[in-house]
């Protein structure tokens, strides 16, 4: 394989750079223009963020369609901003003082399922063109509606009260004699509670969004302070060829004569290695969607953009890829027409 081939990979984004920073490291270490990702990863997430190159961009928009699996640490006590750990603190109180499995009740009642969710302000959703975070940091009033999201999954795992004052916080031994849930005390902390979840849910969903919701519903307010994506579909952070990065500072000097420092990503691999983690077009294709198998002659007719017949019963609407296994050819995306036909709606060149 050589670093002129289509592939996805799978890269676990350190905390501190953008999806967008991590795939220019790809482009660098690729030396590529045509580098894209399947769903947006804050800069305080870590965790699956896929990475396509080449050909293997067209599958990037069924993938970001697929179910994600992330573990979180909610605050319970404070509000924020951004309903993370980026955003500023607006309030700050005593949370109540509840067990795993008082807040898991909680949590089954109201947050698993189908459920409406409002996305917060700060979100990449685009208003009449402009991305809601841009006109909430411009200062501008922010409402999207709800839409419909998926919970799976919503599992406490654990929960442990900490202290909070003046912007830090204490556990442990700090807390030792005190029940979380009473007022502020003598030296101004207040006692929240740290919650670890995991969540399974389809794609659209907001974290930062439950954490605000699970935090209203106990009337005290909540934040996120740790997110991580596990699992992207069957592309999954525990994946041996997964690739890792850090960070690194960057200083310069803008031309208004202003010394600036940004973080960068940078991959842990780079070259020959980087390339042979890479899932090759027919392997990353079988792991978005289910497959089908082509003949020469159906292969033809797919990229002339033609219908073919297709063995079996598939839903309609639901989509297949088209492969010659023996040749390691990614054909097309297909999508059944009905009456056992199937028609090309990507077509991939011939590698």
């Amino acid at each position: 394989m050589t670093l002129t081939d289509s592939g996805l990979l799978i890269v676990d984004k350190p905390q501190g750079v953008t999806s967008h920073d991590i795939v220019a490291a790809v482009r660098g270490a690729l030396h590529m223009k045509r580098v894209g990702h399947a769903g947006t990863l804050d800069p305080m997430a870590t965790g699956v963020l896929v990475v396509g190159f080449g050909n293997a961009t067209r599958l990037l928009n069924v993938i970001v369609e697929h179910d994600k699996t992330y573990e979180a640490t909610i605050r319970l006590g404070q509000r924020t901003t951004t309903d993370d750990a980026d955003g500023e603190i607006v309030s700050t109180r005593p949370a109540p003082a509840m067990s795993r499995e008082a807040l898991q009740a909680v949590v089954d009642a109201r947050f698993t399922g189908t459920i409406e969710q409002v996305p917060n302000a700060y979100s990449a959703i685009k208003i009449n063109g402009q991305r809601a975070y841009d006109l909430a940091r411009d200062g501008q009033e922010v409402r999207l509606k709800a839409r419909p999201v998926t919970i799976h999954e919503f599992a406490v795992l654990d929960a442990r009260p900490v202290l909070v004052a003046s912007g830090e916080d204490r556990s442990g031994d700090a807390l030792e004699g005190r029940t979380p849930g009473d007022d502020e005390s003598r030296d101004g902390s207040v006692p929240v509670l740290d919650v670890d979840v995991r969540v399974a849910c389809s794609a659209g969903t907001y974290i930062r969004a439950l954490a605000r919701d699970l935090g209203e519903a106990l009337g005290v307010g909540g934040h996120l302070t740790r997110l991580r994506r596990t699992r992207v579909g069957r592309y999954r952070a525990d994946d041996p060829r997964t690739v890792t990065a850090h960070t690194e500072q960057r200083t310069f000097t803008t031309r208004d004569g202003q010394t600036v420092t940004r973080s960068r990503a940078v991959l842990d691999v780079s070259g020959d290695e980087l390339a042979a983690r890479a899932l090759p077009m027919v392997e990353a294709a079988s792991a978005a969607m289910p497959v089908i198998e082509v003949s020469d002659a159906q292969a033809a007719d797919l990229r002339f953009g033609r219908r073919i017949r297709v063995a079996g019963t598939t839903p309609r609407g639901g989509r297949l890829a088209a492969v010659m296994p023996e040749r390691h050819d990614l054909v097309a995306i297909v999508e059944p027409c009905g009456r056992g036909m199937a028609k090309p709606v990507t077509v991939f060149p011939v590698e």
